[in-house]
C-alpha cells in the first residue's frame, strides 16, 4: 500500500474518525469533570466515559450504533490507535519529567528497606504465582508464557506516583517526612518495574525463546537504560546551545517532544516498548535545569492533559467489555492475592527493621496505590498480546479500587490525628478544625487525581 492510499480517506469514515473522537472527549471530560466534583478521581470518570461508549455500555444496548461509530472502518481504528498511543506516550513522558528526584540521606535506610520489602517479595510472589495456579487461560494473543509472568510480577509490586502524591496533595502532607519516604521508594521503584516492563516486551517481539535471546534482552534493556540516564542529558544541552540548532530556534517545545518521540523510536528499533523509551526521555528532559525547559514541559503537560491524555484513558474504557470478558472470583482473587504480598512484604521488612505497626501499615497502603502505572501495564501487556481481555479488565478494575481505597485510609488517619510515621522522628498530624470539618465523614472526599 502506498502512502498516498495510506492517508487517503472519503467523507464518511473522516465524518465517523471524527465524529468518534468527538464523542470520546466530551464523554472523557464530562464525567472526568462530574467524578472530580463528587471528590473522585478525574481519571477514573475519563474511564467510564469510554465504558459507556464501548461494548459495555453503548455497544450492549445499541450494538448497531456502536459498530457504525466505533468499528465501520479499518482506517478509523487505526486511528483512533495512533491518538491512543500518543496519549499513552505523552502520559509516560510528564510522568517521566515529574518524577521525585532528590532523597534526604537521613531517610535512605528506610527508604531502602520500603523499596525491599514492598518490590522484591511482592515481585517474587507474581513470578511464583504461576507454578501455583494456572494462568494459562489469560494469556493473550501472543502466548508468551514469560512474558506473562514477567507482566504478574509486576502487577503485584507496582505503585502509582502521581496518584499517591495528589491523596498527600489534597491532605496537605505533601511536604511531610512520611510523603517524602513514599514518593522517593515509588520513584525508584517504578523505574526498575520499567524496566522489568520493557524486558517483557522485548521477550513477546522475540520469535524464538531460548536464554541467549532472554540475557540479550535483559542486556540491551538495562543498556538503553543506562545510556540514557547518563549520556543523553549531557549530549541535549549541548546539542540546545549549539548555534545551529534551527529546530530549538524555531521552537524549543518542539525540541522536547522530538527528543521524547526519538527515544520511543530508538526503544522500538531495539525491541523495547515506546513507552518505556518515553518514560526515559522524561527523566531526561527532568533532570535539566527547570529555567531551560520549564516552560515547555508546562505547555506538553497543558496540551496533553487536555486532548491525548483524555482520549487514552476514554479508549481504555472504550475497550473495557465487562459484560463478555470479566471474571469477578479472578479479580477478586487477583486483588486479594496482589494486595496481600505488596502489604506483607512491606510490613514484614519495616517490622524486621523495629518500625511500629500503624507507621509500616501506613507505607503498606500507600504502596498498594496502583492507579495510572498499573493502568498503563494492562493496556501495553493487552495491546501486544501477553494478556486477554479478561485480565486487562481484571488490572484495570484493581488499579481503581487500590486508589480508591488508599484516598480513604489516609482520611481516616488524618481526621483522628494519628501519626504517619514514628520511625526515629514523630510524626502526627494535627489538622485546624476548618480542615477537620471540610473532611468530617459526611463529606469525606476520595483523592482528586488530573492524572494518574
Amino acid at each position: 500500500m502506498s502512502v498516498t492510499e495510506t492517508i487517503t480517506l472519503n467523507n464518511l469514515e473522516l465524518t465517523r474518525i471524527f465524529f468518534a473522537i468527538v464523542l470520546l472527549l466530551i464523554s472523557a471530560h464530562f464525567f472526568g469533570y462530574l467524578f472530580h466534583r463528587f471528590k473522585l478521581p478525574r481519571v477514573i470518570g475519563e474511564i467510564f466515559g469510554g465504558l459507556l461508549l464501548g461494548p459495555t455500555g453503548l455497544g450492549f444496548i445499541f450494538p448497531e450504533a456502536h459498530n457504525w461509530i466505533f468499528n465501520a472502518f479499518e482506517a478509523e481504528g487505526k486511528l483512533l490507535s495512533i491518538i491512543y498511543w500518543f496519549g499513552l506516550v505523552l502520559l509516560m513522558f510528564i510522568s517521566g519529567f515529574e518524577l521525585q528526584k532528590s532523597i534526604d540521606r537521613q531517610d535512605r535506610k528506610l527508604i531502602s528497606i520500603t523499596l525491599l520489602g514492598a518490590t522484591v517479595l511482592p515481585f517474587l510472589a507474581g513470578w511464583l504465582a504461576p507454578s501455583f495456579y494456572d494462568f494459562s487461560p489469560y494469556l493473550g494473543s501472543k502466548s508468551n508464557m514469560p512474558a506473562l509472568t514477567l507482566i504478574i510480577a509486576i502487577a503485584v509490586a507496582v505503585t502509582s506516583i502521581p496518584v499517591i502524591s495528589k491523596i498527600f496533595l489534597d491532605l496537605n502532607i505533601i511536604d511531610t517526612r512520611f510523603a517524602k519516604i513514599i514518593l522517593a521508594t515509588a520513584t525508584i521503584q517504578d523505574v526498575i518495574l520499567w524496566v522489568a516492563l520493557a524486558i517483557a516486551t522485548g521477550l513477546v517481539s522475540t520469535q524464538s525463546l531460548s536464554l541467549s535471546k532472554i540475557t540479550g534482552t535483559v542486556i540491551i534493556t538495562i543498556g538503553f537504560f543506562g545510556l540514557a540516564l547518563f549520556v543523553m542529558p549531557k549530549l541535549i544541552k549541548f546539542s540546545s546551545r549549539l548555534r545551529y540548532n534551527l529546530l530549538i530556534k524555531s521552537s524549543a517545545s518542539g525540541y522536547v517532544l522530538l527528543v521524547c518521540f526519538l527515544f520511543s523510536a530508538v526503544a522500538s528499533i531495539l525491541e523495547i516498548n515506546i513507552v518505556f523509551g518515553a518514560f526515559l526521555a522524561g527523566i531526561v528532559i527532568g533532570v535539566i535545569p527547570q529555567e531551560q525547559f520549564g516552560k515547555e514541559k508546562t505547555h506538553i503537560r497543558e496540551i496533553s492533559l487536555a486532548f491525548f491524555i483524555p482520549l487514552y484513558f476514554a479508549i481504555v474504557g472504550l475497550k473495557l467489555d465487562l459484560i463478555r470478558h470479566f471474571d469477578v472470583l479472578f479479580f477478586l482473587g487477583f486483588l486479594l492475592f496482589s494486595t496481600a504480598f505488596e502489604s506483607l512484604g512491606t510490613l514484614v521488612a519495616l517490622k524486621l527493621t523495629r518500625n511500629d505497626w500503624l507507621s509500616s501499615f501506613n507505607i503498606a497502603v500507600a504502596m498498594n496505590t496502583r492507579g495510572g502505572p498499573g493502568i498503563v501495564l494492562a493496556t501495553v501487556a493487552f495491546d501486544l498480546g501477553i494478556i486477554n481481555q479478561t485480565f486487562f479488565a481484571t488490572l484495570v478494575l484493581i488499579a481503581i479500587v487500590t486508589s480508591l481505597l488508599a484516598g480513604y485510609w489516609f482520611r481516616f488517619v488524618t481526621l483522628r490525628g494519628w501519626p504517619l510515621l514514628n520511625s526515629g522522628r514523630l510524626e502526627t498530624l494535627t489538622l485546624p478544625s476548618q480542615q477537620r470539618r471540610e473532611l468530617s465523614p459526611a463529606k469525606t472526599p476520595l483523592m482528586q487525581d488530573n492524572h494518574p
